[in-house]
C-alpha cells in the first residue's frame, strides 16, 4: 500500500475532528506506516462545516491533504454535497441515513453505504454525539487488515474524557456490529 486517504466530514459538534486523531493516532500505532492528519472547520464551533483528513501509508507522505479519498464518510447532506464526487474509483463511502442520494452516481452502487449513524447514536446511547465513535466502528471493520480494531480502542482511550470511555467504547462496539449491506438503487436510494 502506497498510499491511503480517508476523509471524514460533517457538521461542528459532530466529533469528527477527534475521530480524526483517533484515527491517526492508530495508524500510527502500525510500525510501517506514516501518518498525516489535517483538519477544517467553519468559522461557526458547532453546525458549521468540519472535515478531519487522514492519509497513511508505508511511503514518506510528500502532501499532507487528501487528494481524492479511498474512504469518505459524510454525516451531513453539505458534506455530501461538496465531497460526495471526491471519491476515488472502487472507494467506500459511509452515509448517514438522512442525506438525500437522489442524485448519486451509479458508479458508487457497490461501494457506498447509507446506515443510520446519527438515529443509532441517539436510540442506542441516547446522544447523538456518539456517532463519531459508531463511525470509528464502522471504519474499524474497513480497514481491519490495515489497522487493528484494538489500536482504535487504545487510541480511544488515550484521546477522550476519561469519565466518558466506557461510553465511547461502547458506541465504538455498536458500530462494529453494524452489518454493511448493499441496497438496491430503486427510487435513488441504496
Amino acid at each position: 500500500m502506497v498510499r491511503y486517504e480517508m476523509r471524514l466530514s460533517g457538521a461542528g459538534g459532530q466529533g469528527l475532528v477527534l475521530a480524526g486523531l483517533i484515527m491517526a493516532d492508530s495508524a500510527v500505532m502500525v510500525e510501517e506506516f506514516n501518518v498525516s492528519q489535517t483538519q477544517s472547520y467553519g468559522p461557526e464551533s458547532r453546525g458549521g462545516a468540519s472535515r478531519a483528513e487522514i492519509v497513511y501509508g508505508e511511503d514518506q507522505i510528500d502532501f499532507p491533504k487528501v487528494m481524492k479519498p479511498d474512504l469518505l464518510v459524510c454525516l451531513t447532506q453539505a458534506s455530501f454535497d461538496e465531497y460526495g464526487d471526491d471519491l476515488k474509483p472502487y472507494g467506500i463511502m459511509i452515509l448517514d441515513s438522512s442525506i438525500d442520494i437522489s442524485e448519486i452516481d451509479e458508479s458508487l452502487q457497490d461501494t457506498a453505504y447509507q446506515i443510520p449513524i446519527i438515529d443509532t447514536a441517539e436510540a442506542k446511547m441516547k446522544n447523538k454525539i456518539y456517532a463519531n465513535m459508531i463511525v470509528l466502528g464502522i471504519i474499524s471493520k474497513i480497514l481491519a487488515e490495515q489497522i487493528p480494531a484494538e489500536f482504535i480502542k487504545k487510541s480511544i482511550i488515550d484521546n477522550v474524557p476519561a469519565e466518558t470511555i466506557d461510553n465511547n467504547l461502547e458506541a465504538f462496539e455498536i458500530g462494529r456490529e453494524i452489518r454493511l449491506k448493499k441496497r438496491s438503487y430503486a427510487h435513488g436510494k441504496i
